[in-house]
């Protein structure tokens, strides 16, 4: 069974093809700028690469070109197009919908319902959707919903200090995403340590960033809420923030709740508050020359980080292992650093040389922790990949 899986943008459709019958890896390529006469689309097949420009006007044309790419006689790595048993998406907020569901239109729906929530994703993914759904019926879509692996949170950390009705009527809850990543580091942590009982804190650190306390390889807890914008400092997106402040933001600049919200969501988090940038690497070389802003939004970055890590090491009473992943875990010395120094009394100890050489997956603990400290490059796409064969399979 071949499972392509999407990574979709509103303007972007990038993806990787395995083999489910060993989980290896056939291809990865995408589609940029699609509805511009200069559209990209790229193909990686082992060594050989396929690079084509043009127009593209839309999602399902994107999917065919990347199809004859795949299926391209003496370069592909298929014979046929419908050799792709499925397309799986790793979907961010259903609400009511979670999981992993087959795409209909009630699922759509559903999407379509938390689309003020969700408002970077959603809307791409729900008009991909509706479009592959209607140009390419032969091929099955399937959704695995990032708030899936949060399911098994109990209601005490689920819900909010708010009206009880509130979550049942409108779904007003802590949903928690990253799923994939927390579910691939769950599942790989216990084949690292060859252990199904472990307690681990997943740090997915990134351009959106969350933490979650996994026991047994079930979601315990996480510091993602209602939406994707909740949590510590994102890139651009503000984490945590009191909804109080926005009646008086708004008065004094006379904008609508939608504006100062769009402010929050795409010019808030590290950006908002260095001036800079919201990359952390920008942010260090601009701190190294002495910006203080830019030195304030790490720290800020680091706290959080911090703080809701000890919130989880006592829910969990303790961990066996905390892992890094996400594109500031895995390559970000000075901030693993920062975030675990001074937690000896913990059990959390670092080892600075092999957090300094750790290339891909490695540990980085030093030899008397008690806690080990992993980086572990994360792999949502298998884990979606997984899930739609697991759905198709019954």
């Amino acid at each position: 069974m071949k499972i392509l899986v999407a990574n979709l943008g509103s303007t972007s459709f990038k993806y990787r093809l395995f083999d489910m019958q060993d989980e290896r890896q056939l291809a990865r390529g995408g589609v940029e700028r699609i509805g511009s006469p200069e559209s990209r689309c790229v193909v990686q097949i082992g060594e050989h690469r396929d690079e084509r420009t043009g127009p593209v006007p839309d999602h399902a044309v994107a999917v065919r070109q990347c199809l004859e790419q795949l299926t391209a006689p003496g370069t592909g790595c298929l014979e046929r197009a419908d050799e792709v048993a499925a397309i799986g998406f790793k979907a961010v907020h259903g609400g009511r919908t979670s999981g992993v569901q087959r795409v209909t239109a009630d699922v759509l729906r559903a999407m379509d319902e938390m689309v003020q929530v969700a408002p970077a994703h959603n809307p791409p993914y729900i008009a991909a959707m509706r479009l592959l759904a209607e140009r390419l019926p032969e091929i099955p879509l399937v959704a695995a919903f990032e708030t899936g692996f949060h399911q098994t949170v109990p209601d005490r950390l689920r819900y909010y200090a708010a009206p009880y009705d509130w979550a049942q009527k409108y779904h007003i809850q802590r949903w928690g995403f990253h799923g994939a990543s927390h579910r691939y580091i769950s599942q790989r942590t216990a084949e690292l340590l060859g252990r199904d009982d472990l307690r681990v804190i997943s740090c997915h650190l990134g351009g959106s960033s969350s933490l979650c306390a996994i026991r047994a390889g079930r979601s315990l807890a996480t510091s993602m809420g209602m939406s994707p914008q909740s949590g510590v400092p994102h890139n651009n997106r503000v984490g945590d923030f009191d909804p109080f402040a926005l009646p008086l933001v708004m008065q004094a600049t006379g904008q609508t709740l939608d504006q100062v919200l769009d402010e929050l969501a795409n010019r808030g988090g590290l950006l908002g508050l260095s001036g800079v940038s919201g990359d952390v690497r920008d942010l260090e070389q601009a701190a190294a020359a002495g910006n203080q802003r830019a030195q304030l939004a790490l720290d800020m970055f680091i706290s959080e980080v911090r703080r809701y890590l000890g919130g989880l090491l006592v829910e969990l009473g303790g961990a066996d292992l905390i892992a890094l992943t996400g594109g500031i875990g895995e390559n970000g010395v000075e901030v693993r650093a920062a975030i675990c120094a001074g937690l000896e009394e913990l059990g959390i100890v670092l080892d600075p040389s092999a957090n300094r050489q750790v290339r891909g997956e490695g540990p980085i603990h030093a030899a008397g922790s008690r806690v080990q400290i992993w980086v572990v490059p994360t792999n949502e796409e298998l884990i979606v990949a997984r899930q739609t064969r697991q759905l198709l399979e019954g």
